[in-house]
């Protein structure tokens, strides 16, 4: 395996592993011995933990999905062709997290085939996001699809009576152009059916949120755009079939690809990095979920590094491991810098799609991959024990009309919870100074930005990237609120103490009221970030909150000039 190849034939899989080979040889033959692959499917607890614990075995139905959503296809078939036929030109996806991330990956991934609705995905509660959103739109030929596994998520129930009322200034019968996701019996099930939606598809509850692209979370709004959703279930078929009872470790893709992540973090190289094809750059945001969310929790954790500004190969540090996915036909030259970060001693593992329908393949390989990473690590991969935390201290937020969080007792040894105003230009720099000595050698900087996304401010945050990187040496992830709290925020709560975490926040302008409620959207956002501030200090994590006005991306860039200056 210093060169070792797997998945011959959808998603080949490359991996130049060096001196960390034999560790992960010796990882597989173990797999091999205590016959990991039935144990896995048979649903087997003791994997995970010795004994039997919420969110465990009951958690694996996706290990089955392949198969038991391959009966559903006619019937979704059918369902969007009434929808086309009625003149559906557009559906907005109102949802977060696993509800979210996968239909924005078909969508950027595929696009919509001709004929097809296009796909939006709203999963900001910034009051000029959800205003973007709705702006332009042609209501009576656009399809509100509501996406919650539990069905209680605030911010998609926040999202749904926002429209929900201006769809029904319109329409005397709104409830036909929604749609529900959810699991069985949840209330956003109950409310479908007293609103009369037009249908409400059931998920598998065993199928967690981040396991769930190939259910009818991810499916729903696949065909929708005109996916060959056959096709794809039988790419994810192909990567199942390898972790059937009666195959070798070696034989699974995705275990091959879990022991080299597990055994990797475990000596140290935890910062998972991803280089992708152009065409496939939907991808790190629904693999940074997965494997974050999944792994960090009890102190221990797997970083996941995605959009990062490129470096040269010599200034990344030994804590990394570089995975490279690629697509046929594109030419991105990652390939140069593979073979540089190899030939300095670096693990590489490079994954190879032949066309856009192998997606499947590799949603399927990467959560065996992480869940077999999982049983190394010791943690259960299926749970989100940390969440919670940032959920009630933004509750109390609200509580305190969005205003100042009483954080009294909050912070453990070590935090730095100071809060500094961009435009107070000495208050900025004395605050960053202070933040940045905090910084160590295999840490990482977390840049999380309550703010509204759009082309201006991602420059200006891949360019704080890029200085942060030049000043700490260190690795940098990026994720916008409230976004990521349903993604990487478990790792950052939960997982091990190696985050310098950046919140960004501006000042949300124009307001704009969640119908139904006492708050607006903007009011919920500054309590969503009080929230997870609060819940981070608890953690005693060393953090710094930067309030930019309203001009977002000139803050941000203030920002970069000041760290310029230390």
């Amino acid at each position: 395996m210093a060169a070792g190849e797997a998945g011959a034939g959808h998603g080949r899989m490359v991996l130049d592993l060096g001196r960390y080979r034999r560790a992960v040889e010796a990882r597989l033959d173990r797999w091999e011995r205590e016959r990991f692959l039935r144990r896995m499917r048979s649903k087997d607890h003791t994997l995970w933990s010795p004994v039997i614990a919420p969110e465990l075995s009951d958690r694996l139905g996706w290990l089955f999905l392949p198969e038991t959503m391959a009966g559903a296809v006619e019937g979704l078939e059918k369902f969007v062709d009434e929808a086309r036929g009625e003149g559906t030109r557009k559906v907005l996806l109102l949802g977060m997290g696993g509800s979210s991330l996968a239909p924005e990956l078909f969508q950027l991934t595929f696009g919509n085939r001709r004929g097809f609705p296009r796909l939006a995905v709203l999963d900001s509660t910034h009051p000029a996001a959800v205003a973007r959103a709705g702006r332009g739109l042609d209501l009576e030929r656009t399809l509100f699809m509501v996406s919650s596994k539990s069905g209680g998520t605030t911010e998609t129930s926040s999202f749904f009576w926002y429209f929900w009322k201006r769809v029904a200034d319109i329409s005397p019968e709104p409830g036909g152009q929604f749609v529900a996701i959810t699991d069985p019996g949840t209330s956003l099930a109950k409310l479908a059916a007293e609103l009369r939606f037009r249908r409400v598809f059931f998920g598998d509850p065993e199928v967690g949120g981040r396991y769930s692209a190939l259910s009818p979370f991810g499916l729903v709004p696949a065909a929708l755009i005109g996916m060959d959703v056959a096709r794809l279930l039988g790419r994810a078929g192909g990567a199942a079939d390898e972790c059937k009872a009666d195959r070798e470790a070696r034989g699974s893709g995705g275990l091959v690809l879990g022991a080299a992540i597990g055994e990797l973090a475990l000596a140290g190289r935890d910062k998972l990095t991803f280089f992708v094809s152009r065409s496939l750059a939907g991808l790190p945001a629904w693999l940074e979920q997965l494997v974050a969310e999944s792994t960090g929790k009890l102190g221990k954790g797997i970083v996941t590094v995605s959009d990062e500004p490129r470096m040269p190969a010599a200034r990344y540090g030994k804590d990394r491991l570089f995975v490279f996915i690629d697509l046929k036909g594109d030419r991105d030259g990652h390939g140069a810098l593979a073979e540089r970060l190899s030939g300095m001693g670096h693990p590489v593992v490079r994954i190879h799609l032949a066309d856009r329908y192998d997606i499947g393949y590799e949603m399927y390989r990467w959560e065996v991959a992480t869940a077999a990473a999982g049983a190394m690590m010791g943690i259960n991969p299926f749970d989100q024990p940390d969440v919670q935390l940032a959920k009630d201290m933004a509750k109390r937020a609200m509580a305190a009309d969005g205003g100042a969080l009483d954080r009294s007792g909050a912070g453990g040894p070590g935090a730095s919870g100071a809060t500094v105003d961009a435009t107070d230009a000495k208050g900025l720099e004395k605050g960053l100074g202070a933040w940045l000595e905090k910084a160590r050698k295999g840490d990482y900087v977390a840049i999380m930005a309550f703010l509204p996304p759009d082309g201006r401010t991602t420059a200006a945050l891949q360019g704080l990237r890029a200085v942060l990187q030049r000043r700490t040496g260190l690795p940098t992830t990026l994720g916008y609120g409230p976004r990521f709290l349903h993604s990487t925020g478990q790792l950052h709560k939960g997982g091990p103490d190696t985050g310098l975490f950046l919140q960004l926040v501006d000042d949300v302008g124009d307001e704009l009221e969640v119908p139904g409620t006492d708050y607006t959207f903007g009011r919920l956002v500054r309590a969503q970030a009080l929230g997870d501030l609060a819940a981070l200090e608890r953690r005693g994590r060393r953090v710094l909150s930067v309030v930019l006005g309203r001009d977002a991306a000139g803050g941000i860039m203030s920002i970069s000039g000041a760290i310029r200056t230390q």
